[in-house]
């Protein structure tokens, strides 16, 4: 925390200015609350906010869907979770035009909540609706990717900064879904499922489906540009799969830490069953 001297000695240099200015009314007023925020006692400093699970299911496919389409605007490589839709993209849309990034993300997402069920022998309500968030989260893709078309991606800083960006927004994304209990799009309720049903820390998890996730995608470039072509699957998804399940941790420790999350409406049980 600030030293209160040196509290003191900006209020009286602000004092005294906003004697001859007018104008300086705002800021001293400013100065005078964030004194007693800083200065409050450390029981207030750790008080969390209240942030509705619900709204954090909104912020996940929000974010998600911003991040990912900042990566393949990039063209580092996209992440490794989406990289086997992306293939699927490129390659369908050679022969039918209409056929997006959205469209196969939750393509590819149905059949990814069949295996769940088969893996972990049991179906939940909540896994149905799985299927309404991948379809949410396709078209908000789609939106992003048609307003990050105009964007100049010209040069390499330009690219690095963009595709940087995009990693971190889809991580806090991902930790977003993590904090909610309405079912998220599949690949983060596979992940969930599965370490809660096995008792597995979920960060490990997530970097070993990030993992194989990666090696499915570079088998599915083979098998459609031809052995040794990498389409979407770049240096930037190698990186993506070695960190972004710590990077997400991370992010879900800053949120946990920051946010106290609790259910605005009576909801959960209906998802649980």
């Amino acid at each position: 925390m600030p030293h209160p001297a040196l509290f003191a000695i900006v209020e009286r240099i602000l004092n005294t200015e906003f004697k001859r200015n007018r104008h300086a009314e705002l800021w001293y007023a400013g100065f005078l609350d964030l004194m007693v925020f800083f200065t409050r006692d450390d029981d207030f400093m750790k008080q969390k906010m209240v942030f509705p699970t619900e709204l954090s299911y909104v912020a996940g496919f929000l974010f998600l869907g911003l991040g990912t389409a900042m990566m393949e605007r990039a063209d580092f490589g996209v992440s490794m979770v989406v990289a086997p839709a992306y293939l699927l993209y490129r390659k369908v849309s050679l022969s039918v035009p209409g056929f997006t990034f959205g469209t196969a993300e939750y393509t590819l997402q149905a059949f990814l909540v069949v295996l769940l069920s088969l893996v972990v022998r049991r179906f939940k309500k909540g896994f149905l609706f799985s299927v309404v968030t991948a379809v949410i989260y396709g078209l908000t893709l789609d939106l992003f990717m048609r307003l990050l078309k105009p964007v100049d991606v010209s040069g390499f800083g330009q690219r690095l900064f963009i595709y940087a960006a995009g990693f971190v927004i889809c991580a806090v994304g991902v930790a977003c879904y993590f904090h909610t209990y309405i079912t998220p799009a599949a690949y983060e309720l596979f992940v969930k499922e599965l370490s809660e049903h096995f008792h597995w820390n979920i960060s490990r998890v997530k970097t070993i489906y990030d993992c194989v996730s990666c090696l499915v995608a570079v088998a599915m470039s083979f098998a459609f540009f031809g052995i040794g072509r990498f389409e979407g699957v770049k240096a930037g998804t190698i990186v993506c799969a070695l960190l972004n399940g710590w990077l997400i941790g991370k992010v879900g420790g800053v949120l946990e830490n920051t946010f106290e999350y609790r259910d605005f409406l009576p909801l959960r049980n209906w998802f649980k069953s």
